[in-house]
């Protein structure tokens, strides 16, 4: 995953070299939670199911053995270019040791800082109500002249 701007001071000079020796070296080149391999289309279910070219079987989201589809899941599949990228287990950028790194493919990563993501959506939208409330006063249902209720009275 791309480094955001605002983190990039947070790593260390010599991370594109890191991240190759943990994506390449140290995993081989496949994604060390479910095993896809880097750099290959592969064919995807949306409940994380792939096929392996290789061993020419369907693998579940943690790369073991899954059923083959059905003609219904078959017509959802979408092929996806598999992408590694070096994550860090404690979400720390300034943790840069090896034990801490780990090769994922971009689904395990986002499933991986889902947490995170969530806080952060949750604290962007406290932030953006507390700005409607500082500025434009209660947020108010209703249409523009027309008898206006307080949100506030509706939470709970």
């Amino acid at each position: 995953m791309p480094i955001r701007r605002e983190l990039r001071s947070l790593y260390p000079p010599h991370w594109a070299d890191l991240s190759r020796r943990v994506r390449f070296e140290r995993a081989g080149g496949v994604c060390q939670g479910c095993g896809r391999p880097h750099g290959l289309a592969l064919r995807c279910l949306p409940d994380g199911r792939w096929f392996d070219p290789v061993r020419r079987t369907w693998r579940d989201g943690r790369g073991r053995i899954a059923r083959w589809p059905d003609l219904e899941q078959a017509a959802r599949m979408r092929m996806t270019r598999v992408v590694l990228a070096a994550a860090h287990l404690d979400h720390d950028p300034t943790n840069n040791r090896l034990r801490n790194l780990r090769s994922l493919c971009q689904r395990c990563h986002m499933l991986h800082d889902r947490p995170h993501h969530l806080a952060q959506r949750r604290i962007t939208y406290l932030l953006r109500r507390a700005r409607g409330d500082l500025f434009l006063g209660p947020y108010r249902i209703g249409v523009p002249g027309g008898p206006a209720r307080d949100l506030r009275e509706n939470r709970r």
